[in-house]
C-alpha cells in the first residue's frame, strides 16, 4: 500500500509508509508559486486602488492572529475526517477551549496553563464526539451539532459559577487573564516601517509582512503554526499516519490488515478536539479574556478552510490565511479596504481563467472570466461597499472560494460513513 492510496493491499500483507519525495517536491513548488503569485496580485491591487493599509505590518499581524484559530479548527477537522469521522462539533470544542483556557490561565496566573486548559476543554468535546459516533454509532452530524449547542450552555454555566464575583468577571466573560508577550527583533520594526512608507511595488508589501513576523508573533503563535508541518509529518510520513488515513479510506481493508480501527478513530477525534480547543485558547489569549460568542463561527470557517485545502495541511494553511486576511481587513479598515478586495478577487479570477484555459476547460474559463468582469465593473463604478456587506466579507469569501474549488476536491472515501467491526467480512 502506498501513501497516496491507503485502500490498496500491499503484496506483503502489511501497511508500509512508502515515500514519494519527487511528487512532494513538485506539489511544494506549485504551492510556493501560487503563494508568490497571490502576493504579487495583492501588491498590484494595493498600488492600483491606493489602499495602502491593506499590506501594512499591522494588517498582516492581525491576519496571522485571526488565521491561527481558523487553521487550528481546520487541522482538527482534517485529523478527524482523515480517519473517517466528520466533526462539525469543532465550534463547540473551540468554545470549551476558550473557557477552559481562560480559566486555567486566570486561576494559575500563567498563560502556559491556558494552553493546557484549551487542550483539556477540547479533549472533553472530542471524547464525547468519539463515544457517540465511534462506539455507539450516533449520526456524526447530529452529534457535532449537539456538542456545539451543549458547549455554549456549559460555558455560560461555568462562567457564571467561576467568574461571577471576580473583578471584571460574570456569566458572559472572564476577568482579564495573563497573556503571552510579543517577541520583538530589536531594530526591525523601525527599519521595516521606513521601507513600508515608500510604497514600492512588492518591496513595501514584503516589508509589511516581515514587520508583522518580527513584532507581532508570540510563543503561542509560533507553537500553533508548528502544528501544520507536524500534522503533515505524522499523517503522511509515519506508519501511524498511514494506518489512520487507511481507516478513512477503507476501514474494512484496514481491519483485515490488523489495524485497530476503533482505536485509530478515537485517537483522531481526540486530537481533533485538542486542536480545536487550542484554537479557542488562542482566541482567549489574544483577547486577554474569555467572552461569550468569542469564537464567532471560526470552527465552521475552519471546516471550510479544510475543504478548500482538499483535506491537506498545506492547502488548509492557505485557506486559513485567506480567511484570516479578509477578516482582518474588515475589522481594521472597514469598507475602503474591502472595496480594494474587489480588485484583488478580479485579478485572482483572471489568473484562474487563464489556468483553466491552459487546461482546456473552455466553459469554466468563460464563466470565470465573466465573474472577473463583474468584479472589475463593481470596483470601477463604486468608491466603497455597503457597510452591511463589510462584516459578512469573510463568509462571502468562504462561499466564493469553495464554489471555485469544488471541482477538484477529493474527500476520504469513507468520510462520514458509520463503521462497525466485522461488517465487511
Amino acid at each position: 500500500m502506498t501513501v497516496t492510496d491507503p485502500s490498496a493491499r500491499p503484496p506483503t500483507g502489511t501497511i508500509s509508509a512508502a515515500r514519494t519525495p519527487r511528487i512532494s517536491r513538485t506539489k511544494g513548488s506549485r504551492i510556493l508559486l501560487v503563494a508568490l503569485g497571490g502576493f504579487v496580485l495583492l501588491s498590484l491591487a494595493r498600488v492600483i486602488s491606493g489602499a495602502e493599509d491593506i499590506t501594512t505590518g499591522g494588517a498582516f499581524g492581525a491576519a496571522i492572529s485571526l488565521a491561527v484559530p481558523i487553521g487550528l479548527a481546520g487541522l482538527g477537522g482534517l485529523w478527524s475526517e482523515r480517519s473517517g469521522v466528520v466533526n462539525i462539533g469543532l465550534e463547540g470544542m473551540m468554545i470549551l477551549g476558550t473557557w477552559f483556557g481562560a480559566a486555567f490561565a486566570y486561576f494559575s496566573g500563567s498563560p502556559w496553563m491556558g494552553i493546557l486548559g484549551g487542550i483539556a476543554g477540547g479533549l472533553i468535546g472530542g471524547l464525547v464526539h468519539a463515544i457517540a459516533t465511534v462506539t455507539f454509532g450516533v449520526d456524526q452530524i447530529v452529534s457535532g451539532v449537539a456538542i456545539t449547542i451543549l458547549s455554549t450552555g456549559l460555558a455560560r454555566y461555568l462562567a457564571g459559577v467561576f467568574f461571577t464575583g471576580q473583578p471584571g468577571g460574570g456569566p458572559t466573560q472572564s476577568p482579564s487573564i495573563p497573556t503571552f508577550n510579543n517577541l520583538q527583533i530589536p531594530g526591525a520594526a523601525d527599519a521595516l516601517s521606513k521601507l513600508e512608507k515608500h510604497h514600492w511595488f512588492v518591496i513595501a508589501d514584503l516589508a509589511g509582512l516581515l514587520r508583522a513576523l518580527a513584532t507581532t508573533l508570540t510563543p503561542f503563535t509560533i507553537l500553533m503554526v508548528l502544528m501544520f508541518p507536524l500534522t503533515w509529518f505524522v499523517l503522511w510520513r509515519t506508519s501511524f499516519g498511514l494506518r489512520l488515513r487507511a481507516c478513512g479510506e477503507n476501514p474494512d481493508e484496514a481491519e483485515t490488515l490488523g489495524v485497530p480501527v476503533y482505536r485509530m478513530k478515537y485517537a483522531a477525534v481526540l486530537v481533533s478536539g485538542a486542536l480545536a480547543g487550542l484554537g479557542g485558547a488562542f482566541l482567549a489569549d489574544i483577547g486577554g479574556l474569555y467572552r461569550e460568542g468569542q469564537t464567532g463561527g471560526r470552527g465552521f470557517i475552519g471546516l471550510a478552510a479544510m475543504i478548500f485545502g482538499n483535506w491537506r495541511p498545506g492547502g488548509l494553511a492557505a485557506g486559513a490565511g485567506l480567511f484570516g486576511f479578509t477578516d482582518a481587513l474588515q475589522l481594521r479598515q472597514g469598507s475602503t479596504s474591502v472595496h480594494a478586495l474587489l480588485l484583488l478577487v478580479a485579478f485572482i479570477l483572471v489568473a484562474l481563467a487563464a489556468y483553466q484555459l491552459w487546461r482546456r476547460r473552455i466553459a469554466q474559463s468563460i464563466l470565470t472570466t465573466v465573474g472577473a468582469g463583474l468584479f472589475f465593473i463593481w470596483y470601477a463604478f463604486t468608491n466603497d461597499v455597503p457597510i452591511e456587506f463589510v462584516p459578512a466579507t469573510p463568509y462571502i469569501i468562504t462561499l466564493l472560494v469553495l464554489a471555485l474549488a469544488s471541482q477538484r476536491l477529493r474527500p476520504p472515501a469513507a468520510d462520514g460513513i458509520p463503521w462497525r467491526k466485522g461488517q465487511g467480512s
